[in-house]
This record gives structure tokens, sequence and C-alpha cells, in this order.
């Protein structure tokens, strides 16, 4: 959807999203993955039927594409055909693929430490902090603003999250100490961690490079992200007993479900769980 014959087509799909508020990132990913398709037809993808759309999915499966690219790429489609062109019948055989189960990588409080203390840069300590401290996913770290530390409530103001929410998340002395420290160093005026350029705030692949070049200072052999920071923040919190529900929201997680996963990984809390088990034989 690049050349000029398609840009009509580009227009009104952007329109499409724009009356339905996706985010900029999404409304960039879903034209991306059109414009895949396109480049894999050969030619304007409103002229697509059904048979060349599971041509294109058997073709991003067998070059090895991973189960979230795969519904990805169909969520996109269903969109495009059904919204944009008005043409549900092609897409109405196109069936997500079920991901199996996995659970999360999660490091001890002990590991978290080591990571943090390896970090680059106080820059990025104090990033990764934020991450782990309040447990924030990368998108939500690198938009945060220095107005959006509450140091009066001992809050973190998280302003349009994933489902374009805000909330509010906590603040540790531990980590307010860390940001102030920050603060003192860089003054920061806009975006509390700018890029390069101080206009614009640091890139998420940035934050996520540091991640691994601490896991890897650190010696940590565990396959380390920066959503890995996030998982262990909720854990950590379950395995000190905090209700399930108060994780919930602090996660920004719209359902219960998606919180759950950690009482799988919460290993005190199984311990707990089996002792008490034990005991009452």
């Amino acid at each position: 959807m690049t050349d000029q014959a398609m840009s009509p087509l580009r227009r009104r799909m952007i329109e499409d999203m724009t009356i339905r508020k996706f985010a900029p990132k999404t409304q960039h990913d879903y034209l991306q993955r059109v414009k895949n398709f396109a480049a894999y037809l050969g030619r304007s993808p409103d002229t697509a039927n059904f048979e060349d759309l599971r041509r294109y999915q058997l073709h991003l499966a067998g070059s090895g594409a991973g189960v979230p690219t795969l519904n990805q790429t169909i969520s996109t489609l269903q969109f495009f055909f059904k919204v944009t062109l008005g043409r549900p019948d092609i897409v109405e055989r196109t069936a997500f693929v079920h991901e199996p189960s996995k659970l999360p990588v999660v490091l001890s409080p002990e590991e978290v430490a080591r990571l943090l203390d390896a970090a680059p840069s106080l820059k990025y300590k104090t990033a990764l902090s934020v991450a782990y401290g309040a447990g924030l996913r990368a998108s939500e770290v690198v938009a945060l603003k220095v107005s959006d530390i509450d140091s009066q409530r001992m809050v973190i103001r998280v302003e349009q999250g994933k489902g374009r929410k805000d909330r509010y998340v906590m603040l540790s002395p531990h980590l307010l100490a860390l940001l102030r420290a920050w603060w003192k160093l860089a003054r920061p005026q806009g975006w509390l961690f700018p890029g390069q350029n101080r206009l614009n705030p640091l890139t998420m692949r940035q934050l996520n490079r540091a991640c691994h070049a601490a896991a890897d200072r650190a010696e940590i052999d565990k396959r380390v992200s920066l959503h890995t920071l996030r998982h262990s923040f909720a854990t950590h919190l379950l395995e000190q007993n905090i209700d399930i529900r108060v994780i919930q929201v602090l996660l920004g997680h719209a359902k219960l479900d998606t919180t759950a996963l950690y009482t799988r990984v919460a290993t005190k809390t199984i311990q707990q769980v089996m002792s008490r088990s034990t005991a009452s034989r």
C-alpha cells in the first residue's frame, strides 16, 4: 500500500482506524502487515480472494512465523477486508492459531537486584527499576513524563497505557530516591527518560538493549527481556500475599484470568499451600 494507485485505499484504512481510535503504533503495524500482504501478492490487496489469503497464511507458517505473528496478521486482514473493504466473505473462514500456554520467566529478588546493579548507566538503572518497581510495560516506561511522578501521594501516573486507560501505580521510597538522583544528574524537563534527542523519549529498543546488556553483565542465564521485570514484579507481590485483584489493578489487566497466570509461578505461595496441606493431614 505504498504506490500512488493504492494511496486512496491506504487513506481509507487510516480513516477507519482513526474512527475507532486505534493507537498510532497499532495503525502503523496494521498498515505494515497489509503492505506485506500486498508485496506477497504482487498487486493491490483489494483484489485478493480467499485462496490468496489462504496461500499467504501457508507462506507465513512455512517461513517460520510464530503464533503471535500469524494471529496478528489474521486480525489485521480481518479488519482490512471486513471494515475497509466491506467484504467479510473473504475472511469468514480464517481462524486464529491456538497458542500453547507457557509460563513466564521470573527472576528471584536477588537476580533482579543483580540485574539492576549491572545496568549500563544511572539512566538505564532508573528506567529498569521503574519497570520492575512499578510493574510497567516497556511502552509505559518510555512514555513517562517528569510530571507523572507524584512524590506527595507516592504514586506514578501511567497515562494511556494498554487499552488507552490511565492508572496509578505505587512509588516506593527507594524508587523515589533513585528517581531524584537521576533528576539531579540529568535535569529532564519533559520526558522522564529522554532519548539522544532530548525532544524525544528513550525508545523501547534502547531500553530493551540495556536490559539484555544488564542481564549479561549480571550473568543471569535465564531468557530475560524487559517484560521479565514486569512478570517478576507481579510474582513477588503475590508471594508477599498481596491480593490478586490489587495486582490486577496495578498491572492494568482487563481480566483477572490474565493476572491469575502468576499463581502458577509464585513458588513461595505454592510452597506455603503445600506446607499447609501437609500440616493438615
